[in-house]
């Protein structure tokens, strides 16, 4: 089984390709997608525009058997982020749809918790969390990068559930 976890992002969108056994995972390929670039910050239709040609490009290249996102969650200090982050997590459902792919919605708080223990984890946990996992050299970065891994890890253990994907490519 192969999951690919995305954590949406209108600056910055962290991918990362998981595959074989849950509890020890193996990294397919990971990465970030810099949507702003040299200071510059396109348009938003510019930035959900490229951010779709990414994804496309990435589906096409790990074959993925289900895409991993988090559902949406809302920090009351910070309303017109669910705003934005929703148009990010739009192109990635589109994407995934049409290209095919099973989509694996879990709520942030299960990542969280399965990653380290704690559904209220901080950036820095969970950063800790995925080179632990990964026996990584150094700390995954940015923070969307391990939280990507994070996602595509609770993917996996999640589409080894019962009934998780009906309907996976090739079958």
């Amino acid at each position: 089984m192969r999951v690919l976890g995305i954590d949406p992002g209108l600056r910055i969108t962290g991918y990362a390709c998981v595959e074989g056994d849950a509890i020890r995972p193996s990294i397919v390929e990971a990465g970030v997608f810099r949507l702003v670039k040299n200071g510059h910050t396109p348009e938003l239709a510019d930035r959900l525009v490229e951010l779709d040609a990414d994804l496309r490009g990435l589906i096409e290249r790990t074959n993925p058997d289900a895409i991993a996102i988090e559902t949406m969650f809302t920090n009351i200090k910070h309303p017109g982020t669910i705003v934005m982050m929703a148009h990010g997590r739009g192109v990635v459902l589109l994407a995934a749809r049409q290209c095919g792919v099973p989509i694996l919605e879990l709520k942030p708080a299960e990542v969280k918790k399965a990653a380290t223990g704690s559904g209220r984890a901080e950036k820095g946990q969970m950063q800790r969390a995925m080179q632990d996992l990964f026996n990584l050299d150094s700390l995954p970065t940015p923070a969307d990068l391990a939280d990507a891994l994070a996602i595509a890890t609770q993917g996996l253990r999640r589409a080894g559930a019962p009934g998780a994907i009906t309907s996976v490519r090739g079958v």
